[in-house]
Formats: structure tokens, sequence, C-alpha cells
């Protein structure tokens, strides 16, 4: 059955994993109505990162999209412009990632840079929602962020929600103050499957959706209204040949 009542949905970490993300919308029924978020890190991982932002930018000219920057996003940026990278990169997904460019042509390589360079820092909606790759360390929120690459490479807010005695009161003393600026956070960057998940976790009021599609968990979408989720079937069974991230 067709669904005709605009959804909103929001897409955990892809990390080149193309096959999981077409399960997905496949799965989730998307329809023309709905307004899909992407929470960044499309590449690094398994073989298909190129093929990843070639149909993602295909994809926004045809659907309401947002897309959010990741560290992963813009390491790729980096290497693109300057054909340089760090070796901690090369070690944590470039790998296939330079691998498969080396069959991108140059304008497809414009084309990339240009839609990398185009992503948000963060989204937050109408409802005080707030979409975000990693966090933000200012207690005051993402508008006083000293540090902006903070919003991909954060892994404090999700830490902090992990250890956040779920019994404590909004208005004790010791309430983190990040957790009380907005309804709810959507964040990737620090994997479920470190804490053995391998669906959306939610502590305090931040939703993580990163469900380890970079290593041997599944990609997920979400309605953020309903809660209600989809998932790929796990990255290595799809690319079977590959080892993913290690």
């Amino acid at each position: 059955m067709t669904n005709n009542q605009p959804r909103t949905f929001v897409i955990g970490d892809i990390h080149g994993g193309l096959r999981a993300l077409h399960q997905v919308l496949e799965r989730a029924e998307i329809t023309k109505n709905d307004t899909l978020i992407f929470l960044g890190d499309y590449v690094d991982g398994w073989s298909d990162s190129a093929n990843v932002l070639d149909f993602l930018i295909e994809f926004g000219t045809q659907q309401n999209c947002i897309f959010i920057r990741g560290n992963h996003d813009e390491l790729l940026l980096n290497y693109l412009k300057t054909n340089s990278y760090h070796q901690e990169w090369f070690m944590h997904g470039g790998q296939s990632t330079i691998d498969c460019y080396k069959l991108v042509t140059d304008s497809v390589r414009k084309k990339h840079i240009d839609f990398l360079e185009c992503l948000k820092d963060c989204y937050l909606d109408d409802q005080n929602r707030l979409f975000i790759h990693a966090g933000f360390t200012n207690v005051n929120g993402i508008d006083f962020e000293y540090f902006p690459k903070l919003f991909y490479w954060d892994r404090t807010l999700w830490e902090t929600a992990l250890s956040l005695n779920p019994t404590l009161p909004k208005d004790h003393l010791f309430y983190p103050k990040r957790f009380k600026l907005y309804n709810e956070i959507y964040i990737g960057h620090t994997p479920t499957t470190k804490i053995k998940e391998t669906i959306p976790v939610n502590k305090a009021c931040v939703w993580n959706i990163d469900t380890g599609a970079a290593f041997v968990g599944p990609l997920t979408i979400l309605d953020i209204e309903t809660k209600n989720y989809w998932q790929s079937e796990p990255l290595p069974q799809l690319y079977p040949n590959e080892k993913g991230r290690n």
C-alpha cells in the first residue's frame, strides 16, 4: 500500500554501502512526499563510495533531502581537492575510497567536490529537533560552538548520554545542559555496535542511528515521528567479498 502522507526519515552512516541504501529506501516504501535527512559519512568502508555520491546527487534532484556533513565526507573532500591524505584516514576506510576514485573522471570528481562542499554542518527543524553527524560541546548549543568541526568529530555528546543516570530529573543540578536545549537530537558517527547493539539506541534526548553499517551491522532508516525503523541486511552479506572497515 502506498503511503501518501508526508513523513520525515533520518538515515544513518552509509559508508559506501549503496546496496544497503537501496534496500532501506525500498523497505521503508519511500514516496515523493517524504523528507529524508542523511546524517553523513556517505563514504569510506565498502566499494561503492563514489557510486553513493552519484546516487545521492541525483536522488536529491527528485526528493526533498537534507544532507549533513560527516567527518569521512570532509576527509574525502580534502583528498579530492589536494590529492593528499592523512595516513589515519587511509587506515579507516579511506583505502576503498581511494581505490574507487581511480575509476572516476575529472568531471565526476568536480561534481562530487561541489556536493561535499554544500553539505550542512547540522540541521534544526521547526520542532526544535537537531540533526547532526557527531555532536557539539558548547553547553549553550550549536550557535555558540567555538569549533564547528566538532559537529562531525565530537563523541562527548553520545558518551555523556550513555553515562547519564536515566532516573536523574531534568531539573537536577547535575543534569547536562546540552540535553535541555533540543527536544530531540539525532546523531550517527559512533556505531551502536560499540555497545553491542545493531538497532537505533535512544539515551536521554539523543537518538543514535549509526547501527554499524561500516563494519558488521545494517544500515538504518527511521521515521522520526513514529520511531519505526527499517534496516538493510548486514553489510558483509551485501558485500561478501569485501571487509568494510576494520
